[in-house]
């Protein structure tokens, strides 16, 4: 199996996160790079530097406005008056502003809130290079999957909550769905995402709402108590002509390995039943016992099963790293899942 990873993604070292009220340290620190690359280290694999993103790739899945946001917003933030060391939204449109007609603002400040979801997105000098750097990993990985091989992409920072022009939860690129677009340009009729993070996916859910040729699957903390709170929930199942094309697996607090790997097997049988050429499987460690901000309780048998049965769905699949925070665990989980993949 190949690897990629990418060295800017070092870059992007975030310091704020709000949580009950209080600054706290950021989780989503360099060291999770640093971890994951060891543990693939342990396996004898070695991160290969992919191509740079093309922008025509980005914007497959990202409006141009919003990937130049990304760009040119922390130049702009510097100069402002007492500006903080990294960019964070205090304001954002509410939904009765966007009812009423509210446009994308012109100044720096209101653009700020209209392409982030939350304050769990803080954008830094170094946040756009590590991105790009993360969706080309992606991309690597889907061209392998694209040959009919399996790869593993080192996405730092994660992407699955960002939608098509809306950063959130750490994300600001949407690596699954860009490699999704990338399978699917390199002859995919349908594609499959399984994403079996903690938390809902519900950018890639939202960007593919519409669509009946890319199936999302995901596995996760049921939102009525854990992020994202407002989606992520059984009853939504697509729109339009992606309607049945979205399948959401919310679990129980605490839930432990045997819930969490039937709501797998449940999601590779509608894979399955799908009918897919290609799997994206959105990879998160945050389920496990471990986790600092844990909601389910997975422990590293479960991770090695999960690898096991993902791999016997018989699809060429593009691994995308999401969360896991747990910096002195993460190379251990992750040896532990591709272990279980290679069987």
């Amino acid at each position: 199996m190949k690897t990629f990873a990418h060295p800017a993604q070092d870059l992007h070292s975030p310091r704020f996160f709000l949580m009950r009220g209080q600054v706290r340290p950021n989780f989503e620190v360099p060291g999770r790079a640093a971890a994951l690359a060891e543990g693939l280290a342990r396996l004898g694999l070695h991160p290969a530097t992919p191509p740079e993103a093309p922008r025509a790739a980005l914007e497959a899945v990202h409006p141009a406005a919003y990937l130049d946001f990304l760009r040119d917003a922390p130049a702009e933030w510097a100069k402002l008056p007492g500006a903080g060391p990294e960019i964070v939204a205090n304001v954002h449109p509410s939904p009765e502003m966007l009812a009423q007609g509210a446009p994308c603002p012109t100044g720096l400040v209101g653009r700020i809130g209209w392409y982030t979801a939350d304050t769990a997105c803080p954008i830094g000098p170094g946040t756009w290079a590590a991105s790009a750097g993360a969706a080309a990993c992606a991309l690597a990985a889907a061209a392998e999957a694209a040959a009919g091989r399996h790869a593993y992409a080192l996405c730092r920072p994660p992407g699955h909550h960002t939608y098509a022009a809306r950063a959130g939860g750490h994300c600001y690129l949407n690596n699954a769905a860009i490699a999704v677009e990338a399978l699917k340009r390199a002859g995919a009729a349908r594609v499959a995402v399984l994403d079996i993070d903690s938390h809902h996916g519900n950018g890639t859910q939202g960007i593919f709402w519409e669509r009946a040729d890319v199936l999302t699957v995901s596995v996760h903390g049921d939102p009525a108590g854990y992020y994202p709170w407002y989606v992520g929930t059984a009853a939504e199942l697509g729109g339009g002509a992606g309607l049945g094309c979205n399948l959401n697996l919310p679990l129980a607090q605490g839930s432990g390995d045997a819930p969490w790997l039937a709501a797998i097997g449940t999601g590779l049988t509608a894979i399955r039943n799908f009918g897919a050429d290609a799997l994206v499987v959105s990879l998160g460690f945050d389920a496990s016992e471990h986790e600092p901000l844990n909601f389910l309780s997975v422990t590293a048998d479960g991770f090695a099963s999960a690898g096991r049965m993902i791999a016997g769905a018989g699809l060429a699949a593009a691994i995308i790293q999401e969360g896991g925070y747990n910096v002195d665990l993460l190379g251990a989980l992750l040896e532990r899942f591709l272990n279980g993949w290679n069987g």
